[in-house]
């Protein structure tokens, strides 16, 4: 089952400042005359560490354009303005890391101890009530085994089990938002936008529901769907199922975007890369493909688990494995929480990497035992240090301290939101709604110039043809200047639509031309006839002039 993951985020220290440094920061201003300085000091080699920090949040690196080279006085200010502004976009980026004190805590043990030996019991009678009341476990045995999923801000969580046992629950104040008993199989559950609506894999097709358990929709192009993903800046539900056709559905109009074959069988693992909107579908022959609504086919690293045991660490820039642990059995589930902890799960046991993306690991982080049960899913809760385990004997939340992001934007995803501010965020993603066109694996190629030559343009629009085709033959298409512009096509386009008054300015034009045609066949006749009753010496005869 492949799992995507950015970055390794970085860890914020807080802002903190020794006492002798107080008395440098106070203004000139405030000290009575006598012992004000005559000029404020310069320091020469202070470097400006918001300059430094700031490297990280600069987009389009590499793609810095010469302005020497640019004679048009228009382009060069508005590119000096472009670059001004991302210059000033990553300078305030830096600066606001000040705001954001709070530092990600782990497990801690001694020497002789190991962390990975700690259960869940001990955690809980060693840590403050806050935490440990986010540790509590659902026993439902007769609907299992159970999927979860959490909304983006981490508030809310919908568990469906496998015999139509669905509900809908505010995990933090405890209260019950709806309970669905649909009464056949439910393969899959996820948020859609927001906690107002929810998508279920049921038997056959797939349905969405309200936040009240109401039906408001049946998606009937969706059948026998085993996975679900929802895209929320592209507001995309992509389904794969037993028929092995991967469809995205736009939930914002309800039309149906692409419909894409992956000729590999049934899948029963997706996941989506977080980085670029890309999804990642693990197939029964042991391949990962990659696919996006117009390319068949970063998150910079992926995990990927299989019937052989092993748990592979991949680079997605590069293609190539970077590491590789063993499973006793095989694992069933792979999960990646906000700060890089790789959640891996085989028959009744939960195992928990840490730092498994940047160095191998020779031992676990953190271990968890589910007896007599067998793990469905794993689902990191958004902004907490809380792992969801779905099982057969209905959900248990875990305690994994340094999973998730200790500073959270609220205008991304606010835990703490308010039914305005959730309908005032609602009404803003709809605006800003990424068309599906934008998916890409480099998201940032909005904005560059391709400066490859024609040859390797070539060369690589062959081997993308070679890749989705197959077994049919690679033929280059000449296209003549101007043939195939945008005007042109707009032309072409416009010759097949039936319009009755452009039809009546038609037929208008081709009875004022067939008149033209008579007239002027009427004066040549008339011209010839009087050629034939003139006489050669005619043109010496002048006629009388007319008196007025």
């Amino acid at each position: 089952m492949p799992e995507t993951d950015k970055q390794p985020k970085r860890n914020l220290s807080p802002l903190s400042a020794p006492a002798d440094q107080a008395i440098d920061h106070v203004h000139p201003h405030s000290l009575p005359p006598s012992i004000k300085p005559k000029s404020e000091p310069k320091s020469i080699n202070a470097p400006d560490t918001n300059m430094q920090t700031m490297k990280k949040y600069t987009r389009h690196q590499g793609q810095n354009i010469i302005l020497k080279n640019v004679h048009d006085k228009k382009l060069k200010g508005t590119l000096k303005k472009s670059e001004k502004k991302t210059h000033d976009a990553a300078y305030k980026a830096a600066q606001a890391e000040l705001l954001l004190p709070t530092e990600v805590g782990y497990l801690e043990a001694d020497d002789m101890e190991r962390t990975w030996k700690f259960t869940q019991s001990q955690i809980k009678d060693n840590v403050d009530m806050s935490t440990s009341n986010k540790m509590f476990e659902l026993k439902l045995d007769d609907f299992g085994p159970y999927t979860v999923d959490y909304t983006r801000n981490g508030r809310n969580i919908i568990m469906g089990g496998r015999k139509g046992h669905v509900a809908t629950f505010d995990w933090r104040n405890s209260k019950l938002g709806c309970e669905l008993q649909l009464r056949e199989t439910v393969r899959d559950v996820k948020w859609l936008h927001n906690h107002t609506m929810f998508a279920v894999a049921q038997k056959k097709y797939t349905y969405i529901y309200d936040n009240t358990g109401m039906e408001l929709h049946c998606l009937r192009h969706h059948i026998d769907v085993n996975r679900m993903e929802f895209l929320p800046y592209h507001f995309l539900l992509a389904t794969v199922g037993n028929s092995g056709w991967l469809k995205y559905q736009d939930t914002s109009t309800g039309q149906l975007v692409a419909e894409l074959r992956t000729k590999l069988g049934p899948c029963k693992a997706m996941t989506q890369n977080n980085y670029n909107a890309v999804l990642h579908l693990g197939h029964s022959n042991g391949t990962v493909t990659l696919w996006s609504p117009t390319i068949e086919e970063a998150s910079t690293y992926m995990a990927t688990a299989g019937l052989d045991g092993q748990l592979k660490v991949w680079d997605i820039r590069t293609y190539k494995p970077l590491e590789q642990y063993f499973t006793p059995t095989p694992a069933s589930n792979v999960s990646i929480s906000q700060m890089g902890l790789l959640a891996v799960s085989y028959g009744p046991r939960v195992q928990i990497w840490k730092d498994a993306f940047k160095t191998k690991q020779k031992e676990p982080y953190m271990s968890h035992l589910q007896p007599s049960t067998q793990i469905e899913s794993l689902a990191f809760c958004p902004f907490e240090d809380v792992l969801c385990v779905g099982h057969t004997n209905g959900i248990s939340s875990l305690a994994v301290p340094g999973a998730g992001e200790p500073n959270f934007d609220t205008l991304e995803a606010n835990p703490y939101q308010t039914s305005k501010q959730r309908k005032e965020t609602e009404v803003h993603s709809l605006l800003e709604k990424i068309q599906p066109e934008m998916i890409a694996l480099n998201p940032n190629f909005v904005g560059t110039v391709d400066r490859a030559t024609q040859e390797v343009i070539a060369e690589e629009q062959r081997l993308e043809w070679e890749a989705n085709h197959p077994t049919e033959k690679f033929v280059p298409k000449q296209r003549a200047r101007g043939k195939s512009s945008s005007q042109r096509r707009y032309l072409r386009k416009q010759g097949n639509v039936i319009d009755a008054k452009r039809n009546e300015v038609i037929q208008k034009l081709a009875k004022e031309k067939q008149e033209r045609a008579e007239k002027r066949k009427r004066e040549q006749s008339g011209e010839e006839e009087a050629l034939k009753s003139r006489a050669a010496l005619d043109r010496f005869n002048v006629g009388k002039r007319q008196r007025v």
